[in-house]
Order: C-alpha cells, then sequence, then structure tokens
C-alpha cells in the first residue's frame, strides 16, 4: 500500500472500505481513551497493516472472522517479525475488534486474537551511579547554555521523567521551594515528584539566565532564540553529552536515565509502589521490571565482592 505524502494526512493513505471505521476509531483513542497522538500513531500503523492486508482479499473491517484475523497474524509472522512485535499487534487488534463490538459490529470481537506467546523479557538497560555523575559533569558550566543543560540533565534523572514530559515541562509546574514538580503525563494523568537540592541547584542557576533567552512561551528550558527545546534537540544534546563523559552514545537516551532514577532509587531502598507513582505508571506489573534489574545487580555485587560466592 502506497505511504502517505508529506502534505497529506495519514488517513489519506488508508484503505478506502477502511477509512471511515479508522477514522472512528481514531477518534475514540483520542477523546474517550485520551491516548496522546504518538500512542494512538502506533495504534493506527498496526491497523494500517491489517487494512492493506484485508482489502487485498476484499474483506472490510466488519467482515472480518476468527479465521482472517488468524491467518493474518501468521502472515505476519511468516515475514519475520519478532514475537515483541506481533505481541504488540495483537494488542493493537483487540483494541479495535472491541471497539467495532462497542459500535454494534458484527464481525469478529477481541476474543478472536488467539494470544501470542509471552515475548522474553528484556532488561531495560541503565547506567551505573558513576557514569550518571560523568554525564551530568559533562556540560561547560561557565556557559548560560552549559548551564541549562546541567540543569535539566540534573532533573531529568532527579525526577525519572519522559523526555517528551521535559520538553514540555512549564516554568511555573516547578516547585523550587517545595522541591517538587507537576507533570501532565500519559493519559492526562497529572502526578507529583519530589526532586533533590542538585536539581534545585541548577535550576535556580539556569533560572536567573533564563530571561536573557527572552522565552516564547511558558516552558522552562528554552534554546538561543527562546524557543522551546524539541525532544529531538534534548536527544542530541544528550548523546553530545554521552560522548563528552566518556560514555558510548548508542548506549546514553533519556529512557536510560529513567531507567537509572527507578533503578537507583531501589538500589537505596525505596519501595516499589513509590517509584510507580514517579515514573507514572498505571500498572505495577510494568515497575516491577526494575526489581530483576536491581536483583541482578545485587548478584553481581555479591559474586564480585563476597569472599565466599565461589564456594
Amino acid at each position: 500500500m502506497p505511504r502517505a505524502k508529506p502534505h497529506e494526512a495519514p488517513e489519506h493513505g488508508w484503505p478506502l472500505g477502511w477509512r471511515p471505521s479508522l477514522l472512528e476509531f481514531r477518534t475514540h483513542l483520542a477523546v474517550e481513551r485520551g491516548l496522546s497522538p504518538n500512542t494512538s500513531s502506533g495504534y493506527l500503523s498496526d491497523l494500517n497493516q491489517l487494512a492493506a492486508w484485508a482489502c487485498g482479499l476484499e474483506i472490510t473491517a466488519e467482515a472480518l472472522t476468527r479465521d482472517h484475523l488468524t491467518a493474518f497474524l501468521v502472515a505476519q509472522q511468516d515475514l519475520g517479525k519478532a514475537p515483541r512485535s506481533l505481541a504488540r499487534l495483537s494488542s493493537s487488534l483487540r483494541a479495535f475488534l472491541t471497539f467495532l463490538r462497542m459500535e454494534g459490529g458484527g464481525g469478529a470481537g477481541p476474543e478472536a486474537i488467539v494470544k501470542p506467546p509471552r515475548p522474553p523479557r528484556i532488561l531495560p538497560r541503565t547506567l551505573g551511579e558513576s557514569q550518571v555523575e560523568a554525564l551530568l559533569n559533562a556540560p561547560d558550566t561557565a556557559t548560560p547554555l552549559g548551564v541549562r543543560d546541567r540543569a535539566w540533565l540534573e532533573l531529568l534523572y532527579a525526577s525519572g521523567l519522559r523526555v517528551s514530559e521535559l520538553a514540555g515541562l512549564p516554568a511555573l509546574s516547578v516547585f523550587l521551594d517545595e522541591g517538587f514538580l507537576k507533570v501532565m503525563g500519559k493519559g492526562k494523568k497529572e502526578r507529583l515528584i519530589p526532586f533533590g537540592t542538585g536539581a534545585e541547584r541548577w535550576i535556580r542557576a539556569w533560572l536567573m539566565l533564563r530571561p536573557g533567552f527572552k522565552p516564547r512561551g511558558g516552558q522552562l528550558f528554552v534554546g538561543q532564540r527562546g524557543e522551546g527545546l524539541s525532544r529531538q534537540h534534548l536527544w542530541r544534546l544528550l548523546k553530545t553529552y554521552a560522548r563528552t563523559a566518556g560514555l558510548r552514545a548508542e548506549a546514553v537516551s533519556p529512557h536510560v536515565l529513567r531507567h537509572a532514577f527507578a533503578t537507583h532509587l531501589l538500589d537505596h531502598g525505596a519501595d516499589l509502589r513509590s517509584v510507580q507513582a514517579m515514573l507514572g505508571h498505571a500498572d505495577i506489573s510494568t515497575t516491577q521490571i526494575y526489581t530483576h534489574v536491581h536483583q541482578t545487580r545485587l548478584r553481581a555485587l555479591y559474586d564480585q565482592m563476597h569472599p565466599r560466592s565461589g564456594e
């Protein structure tokens, strides 16, 4: 199926017979479920694959059967898709079929999707505390931009924010005297996150310099022309500072710092529910993966340091 041209809306690339259903589903995701544009885009990208396959067989969304869906998933597996990708695809299909049933559709329901094999657990990459310290020290704080970058690096590590949350963070959402910030996360859910004196110190230093950049909006961190920093800009800066710190740039990302935040909290005795609340995870099972990182590191430390570990 041809891809939509850059100047076209994504729906212009959808098969004609499926376009009404996909448009209604997109509205459902945004309005009724309150999902972010990025999350909705992931669902629709998966469904685009189903729509292209089904249109080749002249099957509409409302006429899908269990056999059709099984044949589609088998075809995707034959293309060599990884178990994790198939699991995400199945989740998108179930959400779409649930929506069609709610709307009175007569086709297959979500129970028609056979649950795929559980993908192997992949432990998130993280950084050691000394590596994080080197990264935080990488900006040249003799310059205004270096102070700005030290401030957002400190805050990213101190709060476990997603990079999209950091990029859009309003200056008025940071309460320095109280030592916490307020952020609007996924699903438009608001949460409060405490941060330490290191982040506070550098944010105060940055706020003294910020007016000189003539900010165009209310974002806490702005560029040289006063524009808000984008996720892509923050990502590129982080890679640059990783190299300055002597770290492999490909091993460092905003999400790796988020993992480090969670792992180091657990290392120092934080309870899982508190980490869950600060990360903004709706389900504690998402947070539990960090306990595996924590236990793995404790095992390695024991094996390395304890004199009786080899017995």
